[in-house]
């Protein structure tokens, strides 16, 4: 039989290697008896298109004298080993038609980099990750994957070498570890973190293990040491059943977190409150409007943004995001634009009111807030800056913002126990539209603006409406934030 070329497809995204990895199984290839030939074509950014590396290798014969023509880019249906850096891209080389069932193993890590657009959807844009394995495992001839970014951080390493090393694990390049393993030695650069995060990809890749599907967490009854805390979990415990025990105490314990316990006591007493106004059989509504409520409640305001921006975890995270090493310093940039509005609604009701209105200091502060600013949280006086905002969660209760705020929220149970008396699969669906209202800034006053839209809708439409047609102008609501969609279907229906 003639000898045909072995074809390796590397979709890797920006500062992940990918390069790296296609020189060693050059490198790898024609120190042990291969022709090798890489090509690659960048994306177009690092999270919209990912740099595709194209390797063929073919065996060296004794006396030849021709050198073969090896092909400059794989072609659907053509790949014998796609290796992706990221499991969106392990979808898109199936989407591209690189995988095939009669001849592809796919390796492949499981961890997720949101693209732009998933991260910037008004609803949650995520692709569903669990989706696109079963994909990706029907589209393969055989499907190797694990989290590699955990085994890279693990190993103290970059993903290219864990890819390197679950590539030698799966057995189909003629070549041994050994071979593998004196290639990484040849390339002389952070050769001993690469051989660790090889050899553990390389015993992964191996074993194969199913993935479990159990989870990792049992349930974990609350023993809360604080008094008032307490007493809350208990009133939970008492006096909700059990299908919306674990929803109220997440709320709960959120809205500890958000403020204090007794803004947690008043989110029970709203419950209470919809609970008594709503049939005994209404449970799934009880608890869809349970897990709204406590999103609601803890709407992110000025002193939300400099709370979370000023914690100790978040420091932790973004140290461990970037990789930074004991000693070194780290420097974080915040790029903030805080409008008028935020400002007079971060102000007592009456004072922020007052500011809102047009006069000449008015005008002087829209002026001041037309541009944004930096704020480097790492630096004393700009962590200081973002530390006092957030000391003012005490006043909370007092500011313009949580004013509105409570209209609203008290207005959305309203909106539920009313529509709840002619159709409950409708009151679910209304109590859903708190989705729209999220952010912060520019983004809730969008949200806002499309959930009013909404609601405008409901009101108008009354016992007619359909839920089925409610989900879908609050699904066109969340698919744009700028209103298109929302309008066009609103038009469709004849509720415009």
């Amino acid at each position: 039989m003639k000898a045909q070329p072995i074809k390796i497809a590397i979709l890797a995204m920006g500062g992940e290697g990918g390069g790296v990895l296609a020189d060693w199984i050059v490198d790898l290839g024609e120190h042990n008896g291969y022709h090798a030939q890489t090509t690659s074509v960048p994306g177009v950014a690092q999270r919209t298109g990912a740099t595709i590396y194209y390797v063929e290798l073919f065996p060296r014969e004794e006396g030849e004298s021709r050198v073969p023509v090896l092909a400059l880019m794989p072609l659907p249906g053509d790949v014998d080993v796609v290796l992706a850096s990221e499991l969106m891209e392990a979808g898109r080389a199936v989407q591209r038609g690189l995988v095939t069932p009669e001849r592809t193993t796919l390796v492949s890590s499981t961890h997720r980099v949101y693209s732009i657009a998933e991260k910037a959807a008004m609803g949650d844009g995520r692709v569903d990750s669990e989706a696109l394995i079963t994909h990706a495992a029907q589209a393969a001839k055989r499907f190797v994957r694990f989290d590699m970014a955990e085994a890279a951080q693990a190993s103290g390493s970059v993903i290219s070498a864990v890819l390197f090393g679950a590539l030698a694990g799966t057995g189909v390049l003629p070549f041994s570890a050994g071979q593998f393993e004196a290639t990484i030695e040849r390339g002389g650069v952070g050769v001993k973190p690469s051989l660790r995060a090889f050899g553990l990809a390389y015993e992964r890749a191996r074993v194969e293990e199913a993935p479990d599907t159990t989870s990792a967490i049992d349930d974990i009854e609350p023993a809360p040491r604080d008094a008032e805390v307490a007493r809350l979990v208990e009133r939970v415990r008492k006096e909700w059943p059990s299908a919306v025990q674990p929803i109220a105490l997440e709320g709960v314990r959120r809205l500890i977190d958000y403020q204090d316990p007794a803004y947690a006591s008043l989110y029970l007493d709203r419950l209470a409150e919809l609970r008594r106004a709503l049939p005994d059989t209404q449970t799934l509504l009880l608890c869809e409007s349970a897990r709204h409520l406590a999103l609601w409640m803890s709407y992110e305001d000025t002193i939300r943004v400099a709370d979370l921006k000023t914690r100790g975890t978040r420091f932790e995270r973004v140290r461990s995001e970037v990789h930074a090493q004991a000693g070194q310093l780290l420097a974080i940039n915040e790029f903030m634009h805080p409008r008028l509005e935020e400002i007079c609604e971060t102000l007592p009701a009456g004072l922020g009111r007052w500011l809102a209105r047009p006069h000449w200091i008015h005008r002087l502060v829209r002026r001041c807030t037309q541009s944004g600013r930096v704020v480097k949280t790492s630096s004393l006086r700009g962590y200081l800056m973002l530390y006092a905002v957030a000391s003012l969660r005490g006043m909370r209760r007092r500011t313009l913002r949580y004013e509105l705020e409570n209209a609203r929220i008290e207005a959305w149970l309203a909106q539920i126990v009313t529509t709840s008396k002619h159709n409950p699969a409708l009151a679910a669906e209304v109590a859903q539209c708190q989705r729209l209202v999220k952010g912060y800034s520019d983004t809730h006053a969008r949200g806002l603006k499309n959930y009013q839209t909404v609601m405008a809708a409901v009101q108008k439409a009354g016992a007619r409406l359909a839920p089925a047609t409610l989900r879908e102008l609050r699904d066109a609501a969340l698919a744009d934030e700028h209103g298109h969609k929302l309008q066009a279907a609103l038009v469709r229906h004849a509720l415009a």
